[in-house]
């Protein structure tokens, strides 16, 4: 009699850990916006995925999983949408996702950061990117705004016609 009582409270407090420690579970809305700025070329990226598990009051075991599809890349200009998607820049048919996955949350003075792995076409480099979120009932907003260098990530070549660092702005609208 002792065994199941013992094997039943086991159960419960492994139960209860885990009720602990999940965290909220996001769907991007369809208006989110993925856009980038730099000297001689701006757009956005049309197409977006993400697995968004964030919860404030427990950063730690929050998750961030997201793609950006390279193929729905938007400068506005065809030509130079095709020329973005080749081989001397993102070489889409190699590489067809951007990616990122996190690793740790940290509370910041103006909303949270997030550290984790950005993987551009075979270089993947650890990151830290400031956010802030906006939650109003079974709704939030993730807004995060950061530059990277595209030659680390062997985006086309250092200098010429398009700046270096370029400015990302991820404007995600999300849903329980």
């Amino acid at each position: 009699m002792k065994k199941p009582l013992f094997f039943m409270a086991i159960l419960l407090l492994i139960g209860g850990v885990f009720a602990f420690t999940q965290v909220q579970t996001w769907k991007v809305a369809k208006d989110y916006s993925i856009e980038f700025s730099a000297k001689g070329v701006d757009g956005i990226f049309k197409t977006f995925s993400a697995t968004i598990n964030f919860d404030e009051a427990k950063l730690s075991a929050s998750k961030f999983v997201m793609t950006i599809d390279v193929n729905s890349i938007n400068t506005g200009n065809g030509m130079q949408n095709k020329h973005a998607a080749g081989d001397e820049w993102f070489n889409a048919e190699k590489y067809p996702n951007i990616k990122f996955t996190s690793s740790s949350f940290e509370k910041a003075t103006s909303g949270y950061s997030v550290k984790g792995k950005l993987q551009v076409k075979d270089v993947t480099k650890d990151v830290t990117i400031p956010f802030t979120f906006v939650k109003s009932g079974g709704k939030g907003k993730f807004v995060a705004t950061f530059t990277i260098d595209r030659s680390a990530y062997n985006v086309g070549k250092s200098g010429g016609d398009v700046g270096n660092n370029i400015k990302i702005t991820a404007t995600i609208p999300v849903t329980k």
